[in-house]
């Protein structure tokens, strides 16, 4: 890391190096699949579909995610899985998983409430170029990686010049 950092964005790097929060924190994964069955009888697809449209970003959970996610509520008796006439499961909620999802209700606001945020953010377009950005960085980080040995000075020089950005990124103008 470069000595012309400060130390005013050292505070916030420290912050913002902290591990990534998980996109799902441990049962919300479970709520939001509970919760969009409770609106309407669903598909394994349309539970996907859904879960998609709820996060936003492009993100889409995997089948390794959801059936077992549709496994766990079905053996706490919270969904009901229906075959229908093509030999699909369609899942429907009971009336033990209504009741735990009422128990649930702050919980469930509050997970609805942050992904509106993170597409809200996502979708706005002012910082699209900044999106474009941070992505081609990453990107080209990647193909660095994957392609070549770096040296520890290469991967020093690498890290300097991110943290540079950074600092002149901090130091900006903006008006509120």
């Amino acid at each position: 890391m470069s000595k012309a950092i400060d130390s005013e964005l050292l505070a916030g790097l420290e912050q913002a190096s902290a591990p990534r929060k998980r996109l799902f924190e441990a049962g919300h994964m479970k709520l939001l699949v509970l919760h969009l069955i409770s609106q309407a009888p669903k598909f394994s697809y349309d539970i996907i579909k859904d879960v998609g449209a709820v996060v936003g970003g492009g993100y889409s959970p995997s089948t390794g995610t959801i059936y077992p996610t549709l496994n766990y509520l079905e053996e706490q008796q919270y969904i009901h899985a229906e075959l229908n006439t093509d030999e699909r499961k369609q899942y429907s909620i009971t009336q033990i998983g209504m009741q735990h999802l009422e128990a649930e209700h702050a919980t469930v606001k509050k997970i609805l409430c942050r992904f509106d945020t993170r597409k809200q953010i996502h979708n706005n377009e002012q910082y699209v170029d900044i999106k474009r950005a941070m992505e081609n960085l990453k990107a080209a980080l990647r193909i660095k990686i994957q392609h070549c040995e770096l040296t520890p000075e290469q991967v020093f020089a690498i890290a300097e010049k991110i943290d540079q950005a950074a600092v002149e990124i901090s130091r900006m103008e903006v008006t509120q």
